[in-house]
């Protein structure tokens, strides 16, 4: 079960997360235009302390693919993850940034609304190397980041029917990622909200081993 945390903000944080077991390392990578966003440069800095063997994903909300290349470019990450609502970056967009670089895999969110997120989540199929299921507002630039929980049953029908490994998000922690695994069968699960700090000074390494320990043990 890959265990993915965003949104690591310092290396030492990522270390830290590392030693709780975490396997993807997530950081929100950008130039300002969204709340919370670290500067391609400090993202690089944080990636270069990760200990061989993590996995560096950077993920860009943007929806200007000439952006998307530069957060590629400038911290040269093992996953760039899409963010954008599938309305505003297409799965021909998306494919075009694989072929620019073949190096890195592609990670696209999914927003899991209704029946119809399985047939955005299809057309990513010989595209994506995984998608991000998530919750979504219908209207928001982004997809997640809500920090609540959507309706499995249609996550699981993609897990079932789409030939692209999925990662859960939306809303995880230990209380709830064992039910979650259980229920969607994901390849992996992914947590920001709940493994936060409630004042937002960043994570909370007791609540990411306790999710790391329910997702692993479950798995």
């Amino acid at each position: 079960m890959i265990v993915q945390i965003y949104e690591v903000r310092s290396a030492e944080e990522a270390v830290a997360l590392t030693a709780c077991g975490v396997d993807h390392i997530g950081i929100l990578v950008g130039f300002g235009a969204f709340p919370r966003e670290i500067a391609p440069a400090a993202a690089r800095r944080i990636f270069a302390a990760c200990p061989v063997g993590t996995t560096r994903v950077a993920l860009s909300l943007s929806a200007e693919a000439a952006e998307i290349d530069r957060v590629v470019a400038e911290t040269e990450p093992d996953i760039i993850h899409i963010g954008a609502a599938p309305r505003l970056f297409s799965p021909t967009a998306a494919a075009a940034v694989k072929a620019r670089h073949p190096e890195v895999r592609v990670m696209r969110s999914i927003p899991v609304v209704d029946s119809g997120s399985v047939a955005i989540a299809r057309a990513y199929e010989g595209i994506a190397d995984f998608l991000l299921l998530d919750s979504h507002d219908p209207g928001d630039r982004q997809v997640g980041a809500l920090g609540r929980t959507h309706d499995w049953t249609i996550s699981r029908r993609i897990v079932d029917s789409v030939n692209v490994p999925v990662i859960l998000a939306g809303g995880l922690g230990a209380d709830n990622v064992a039910a979650a695994i259980a229920a969607v069968g994901p390849a992996g699960v992914d947590s920001k909200t709940k493994t936060d700090h409630a004042d937002g000074s960043g994570k909370d390494l007791d609540a990411v081993r306790a999710f790391v320990a329910a997702a692993k043990i479950r798995s």
